[in-house]
């Protein structure tokens, strides 16, 4: 770094830039779908441990799901609610470098778990008798383990290509968060370099994962046009359709924020992409599995029954 550049010590958050009245506005609605996004991934992580009927491969990545959701959400949310409020909206910069860090680390993560749950799937309903042999703990706790390493290592790289690089103003980041492309932008220096180890991550988590997936639920498809019985095709098909509910959201608004040219407003799409990421996700995960999904409400209703009081 030349001896004419300053590194900054934080970062200003531009947020949405709203009337007084409209953050406060959406300071009330983001809290209450922040706080119901956590309570009902709290109460699937809760399902899946009370209820030993839950205690298969299925729910154990669903129990991953929840976690990276709340994780996720926690990282980015109650920083969004504070900036709504105050008037001073800064980020030290290593704060931002661990937002960073956790926001591509978890997000990272969750294209790889989807994948291994269409896999379980896949295995389930095509390979029905080897289902227990091919999808034993010791898989299952390798595939989850994998995943969560491998993620966490990705997005250190990014942050490390990101130290390289100096930053000695502007300071305002045209964002509610520190999302990469946002806190790039402010670099003082090419960063074409971390742009293209960015998007060739994307094409190894977002393009690749996504033809495993289709793969996996187009066989799935198959084969569930081969049951015979009634039961069993809605059986088959509820939960998949909870898994194909969950994996278009995701992976589409990755891909349209990551790998698609920009539009005219850059910036106040990726506001609304990772809103939708950040708060409207993590809520709805755990709304299509636990509506869409028979066993889970039915280990609900046990555990409530069993909190009764005789």
């Amino acid at each position: 770094m030349g001896s004419n550049q300053t590194w900054i010590t934080d970062f200003i958050l531009v947020g949405f830039q709203l009337s007084v009245e409209m953050e406060v506005f959406l300071f009330g609605i983001f809290s209450l779908l922040y706080t119901f996004s956590l309570m009902t991934n709290a109460m699937i992580l809760g399902l899946i441990y009370l209820d030993s009927r839950l205690h298969t491969p299925m729910y154990f990545f669903l129990s991953h799901l929840a976690l990276l959701d709340i994780a996720y959400a926690s990282n980015n949310v109650p920083k969004m609610l504070e900036s709504l409020l105050k008037q001073k909206k800064n980020i030290p910069f290593i704060s931002c470098l661990i937002q960073t860090f956790l926001y591509m680390a978890l997000a990272a993560t969750e294209c790889l778990i989807l994948v291994v749950m269409s896999y379980d799937r896949y295995v389930a309903i095509c390979h029905p008798l080897h289902y227990s042999v091919i999808m034993n703990w010791r898989v299952c706790t390798i595939l989850a383990v994998t995943s969560w390493a491998f993620c966490f290592l990705l997005a250190l790289i990014h942050v490390v290509l990101i130290l390289r690089l100096p930053f000695c103003g502007p300071r305002r980041i045209n964002h509610f968060f520190c999302e990469i492309l946002s806190v790039l932008k402010l670099a003082c220096a090419d960063t074409r370099l971390n742009q293209l180890v960015l998007f060739a991550a994307c094409v190894f988590i977002l393009a690749g994962p996504l033809c495993l997936v289709l793969v996996s639920y187009t066989r799935i498809l198959v084969s569930i046009l081969r049951i015979q019985s009634g039961e069993g095709h809605r059986k088959a098909f509820s939960t998949c359709s909870s898994h194909l509910c969950v994996v278009g959201l995701f992976f589409g608004s990755a891909i349209v924020m990551y790998m698609t040219p920009k539009s005219r407003h850059p910036e106040e799409q990726q506001k609304i992409l990772s809103l939708f990421y950040s708060l409207f996700n993590p809520m709805l995960n755990p709304l299509i599995y636990s509506l869409r999904n028979a066993e889970v409400k039915s280990a609900l209703k046990r555990v409530l029954c069993k909190e009764r009081p005789t």
